[in-house]
């Protein structure tokens, strides 16, 4: 799940510098349609209209955004930032049921896409000559129907590596070093025990807490079960029989002395970047520019390249065209051009959504971006090398996001609120996942 607190972002600097690739998308000089490039021949029209864009947290777009209405001056694009996923999703389930209300490109996350997938029927088709080999199987087989209609054009994945405070590390006692913090943890080995062995050794010797929060560190163990809460043939919900979640959820449990109680997302999360609220995160790529931004002023913070279990995905999201779009065909032509290796490889070196199209993930350019901010991390190979390590695709159906939603709420219940111990709040959760 993808829920992120709003901040303002600045662009990473000292990243190395990506050439925008121009797009022929000039005007014919005449009233006859424009053709934008790796549109596959979509028509689009030379009048002036306004596009709408919707999406969540930080993507890279703006900057992005002003170069596509500068090469097609008859368009006007409203970008509409929603704060979290979860705030995306409730617009999003409101706007479709009442037929009206959804912006001409709509940013989908993976955990919710399953039950977009319900309603295809609301969405254009986006497929295409110019996206054909653009992403792999898996990826595209995520928003298309069985019919082979694809409902979403893919932006992002979310491999993991490890965030931490160097600085804070050091006063510890322990390696601060990025290669050394690697190997620390475990290396290419890497597992879980580990990870909660390099805590108690941290904890042990400061007054910090190891991690933020018990319901992240969840989300990046529970996403490596291939099916964690649903039978992939059925959609049945298995999740409260599935021992291998209880496993996990006790795991979490075992170690709250290890967290720092808090929330993701919400203001006390959001102030403890400011005043060393906690040493050390699991960190998905996109995460880069959330850390970047609520740390401003703060130094000290590297990425290892390493992940307990070996490798691991959160995150990843779509843009999709509702068919409720006044300008269907401007829209797609926006999607698809956003969507491009090119662009996507701009919107890493901004804000570090890894991009998810086979083009840019192999591309030179990949391999030569750093950020300033994590002491120049080699971020381009770094996570290169953490999606190369991501052996687990798990299966999301439709009820996913709700029970994933329900077991963050069930961990926050006993270390953020504590309003109730490990068992009541499993029981609690095994009653809202009954509900479903």
């Amino acid at each position: 799940m993808r829920t992120t607190r709003k901040r303002a972002f600045a662009l990473v600097a000292g990243m190395s510098t990506i050439a925008l690739l121009a797009s022929a998308c000039g005007g014919s000089g005449d009233d006859t349609t424009d053709e934008p490039a790796g549109d596959g021949g979509t028509e689009t029209t030379d009048e002036e209209i306004t596009l709408t864009i919707s999406t969540f947290n930080e993507w890279g777009y703006d900057t992005l955004l002003d170069q596509y209405m500068e090469e097609h001056p008859n368009i006007t694009i409203e970008h509409n930032k929603f704060a979290t996923s979860n705030e995306a999703r409730d617009q999003f389930n409101t706007s479709l049921a009442a037929g009206s209300g959804l912006a001409d490109v709509v940013g989908v996350e993976v955990d919710w896409m399953p039950e977009i997938m319900q309603y295809s029927d609301q969405f254009v088709d986006l497929a295409s000559d110019s996206v054909e080999g653009r992403w792999q199987d898996w990826k595209v087989g995520q928003a298309t129907t069985p019919d082979g209609k694809l409902v979403g054009y893919g932006i992002d994945i979310g491999p993991e590596a490890i965030a931490y405070r160097a600085d804070l590390f050091e006063a510890a006692g322990l390696p601060s070093d990025r290669e050394a913090v690697a190997e620390l943890f475990g290396g290419e080995g890497a597992t879980w025990d580990d990870f909660f062995a390099v805590g108690d050794q941290f904890t042990a010797n400061s007054d910090v807490p190891f991690y933020d929060s018990g319901a992240a560190i969840y989300q990046g163990m529970i996403n490596q079960i291939e099916a964690a809460y649903e039978d992939p043939e059925s959609n049945d919900i298995v999740a409260v029989d599935n021992s291998e979640v209880k496993d996990i959820y006790d795991t979490i449990m075992s170690h709250t002395d290890l967290s720092a109680g808090l929330q993701q997302w919400n203001e006390d999360w959001v102030n403890s970047f400011q005043n060393n609220g906690f040493a050390v995160m699991l960190a998905p790529s996109w995460m880069l520019g959330v850390i970047s931004g609520n740390a401003e002023g703060v130094t000290g913070w590297d990425i290892a390249n390493v992940f307990p279990g070996g490798g691991g995905n959160w995150g990843g999201s779509f843009l999709t065209v509702p068919t409720q779009s006044s300008h269907p065909e401007e829209a797609k032509a926006l999607a698809d051009w956003l969507t491009a290796p090119e662009q996507q490889l701009v919107a890493f070196q901004t804000t570090g959504n890894f991009p998810s199209q086979v083009e840019a993930q192999n591309s030179d350019e990949l391999g030569t971006i750093t950020n300033e901010f994590f002491n120049n991390a080699p971020i381009g190979t770094i996570f290169a090398e953490r999606a190369a390590a991501v052996t687990v695709a798990p299966y999301k159906g439709p009820n996913y996001f709700a029970i994933n939603d329900a077991m963050a709420q069930a961990i926050n219940r006993v270390e953020v609120d504590g309003t109730d111990d490990a068992a009541s709040s499993w029981a609690k959760w095994v009653e809202a996942v009954q509900a479903l």
